[in-house]
């Protein structure tokens, strides 16, 4: 709600461009969130699939900010809250991949340290079963 009001009230007193450009924040901060969605809910596919369309946004917005649009003090107010909301939910969303790949760098730890006692016990059996049978011909020769 305080959103759509912040935006009404910029509407009404910004150009064309300064509304494309404040409108295009928004967008972003849309996605934006909707990849923090799936971060929090460990939905990591939604979360590869929403990249792609995050990084076509900040395209669309770095044609626009090229054109440097002139803000004036609520577009420059209302682009730095934006941000300020942007960077809040990228850093939550580093935090919860880099929280994945140490999930991920365990579990692939984990499954080389399960292989290579499979190895060693495997190793291990086939040279007891080989002594076993040794130890049984040598007596059966005395």
């Amino acid at each position: 709600m305080a959103s759509s009001l912040s935006r009404k009230t910029a509407a009404s007193t910004t150009t064309p461009d300064q509304q494309q450009l404040l409108d295009a924040y928004e967008t972003l901060l849309a996605c934006s969130g909707r990849m923090l969605k799936a971060a929090r809910e460990a939905d990591w596919e939604a979360l590869i699939d929403l990249q792609g369309t995050y990084l076509t946004e900040i395209e669309m917005l770095r044609h626009l900010e090229d054109a440097e649009v002139a803000l004036d003090d609520d577009g420059r107010q209302r682009k730095a809250a934006l941000l300020e909301q942007l960077l809040a939910q990228d850093r939550e969303i580093r935090q919860r991949l880099n929280d994945r790949r140490n999930e991920l760098s365990s579990m692939i730890l984990d499954s080389k340290h399960e292989l290579a006692l499979t190895r060693t016990y495997r190793y291990y059996q086939e040279v007891s079963e080989a002594e076993v049978i040794e130890a049984t011909q040598r007596f059966k020769s005395s």
